[in-house]
């Protein structure tokens, strides 16, 4: 995997403007109107700003990234976050480097989670089919799915928004995109510079990152997880329990076994 190696150590600083409480909020109310889990898979956990959080509210996760520079990160994190001390009982965390198209557990667990677009990576849709399959069959009956997606339109607004320019003391990148119409597939394009210490000097490492997403038709969605067996299939906007228009930016899967 060329994507999220030298990233990965300045991904925290350039994404930390990023809603991770939103998310966990999405979680738990969904969780509270379907089951509260015990034992949770997230899919794409990166450097562990969700997973964390829910370790720490004590939930036990297990996050599964492919990037293993990612999982680095994620465990020197969760060494460094203090425990929730008030809490009867703390979580756990185990960090497992798989593809989400083929994850597996020793047994099946409560609830998966995929959040801040790790499916739009997924670049066929067979890719996503074998993901929806391994996630009904690691999930146990009752088991909840969430997820997040990119609208086919946010595609769309990057490309008319571009370039993206982030300056900051440490690290600063230049983001540009290249769509293809036919397939709403994006590939981003960053240049990055950060700041490192070299002789007691400052200097700043160029280097460059490719990340390519494609955004499906969220009905298709909806009728692939259908198909893969699970129930009570429905999808948001935008964090909240509403309808999603055309005017959404995210849109929030959940699925039931």
């Amino acid at each position: 995997m060329a994507s999220y190696r030298k990233f990965a150590y300045v991904y925290d600083e350039l994404m930390e403007d990023m809603p991770y409480p939103d998310w966990i909020r999405f979680a738990r109310t969904a969780w509270e109107k379907l089951g509260m889990p015990r034992t949770v898979v997230e899919l794409g956990c990166g450097t562990g700003s969700i997973t964390i959080p829910l370790v720490n509210s004590g939930f036990d996760v297990t996050g599964m990234d492919l990037s293993p520079d990612m999982l680095a990160v994620a465990r020197r994190k969760m060494e460094q976050t203090p425990r929730g001390g008030r809490l009867l009982r703390d979580g756990s965390v185990r960090w497992v480097q798989q593809d989400m198209r083929e994850w597996v557990m020793p047994e099946p667990v409560d609830s998966v989670i995929s959040f801040c677009d790790c499916i739009n990576y997924l670049l066929e849709q067979e890719d996503l089919t074998r993901t929806f399959k391994r996630t009904f069959e690691g999930l146990k009956q009752g088991g909840t799915f969430l997820f997040d997606v990119h609208h086919p339109n946010t595609l769309k607004r990057y490309e008319e928004d571009q370039p993206f320019i982030w300056d900051e003391k440490s690290v600063s990148y230049i983001w540009t995109c290249e769509r293809d119409a036919y397939r709403n597939e994006i590939e981003h394009h960053l240049t990055i510079f950060a700041r490192e210490q070299e002789m007691g000097s400052d200097v700043y490492r160029r280097f460059e990152e490719t990340h390519v997403q494609r955004a499906y038709d969220p009905e298709w969605i909806k009728v692939e997880l259908t198909k893969c067996g699970f129930s009570q299939v429905n999808y948001y906007a935008d964090f909240e329990w509403v309808e999603a228009g055309e005017d959404a930016a995210r849109l929030f899967f959940v699925a039931v076994k």
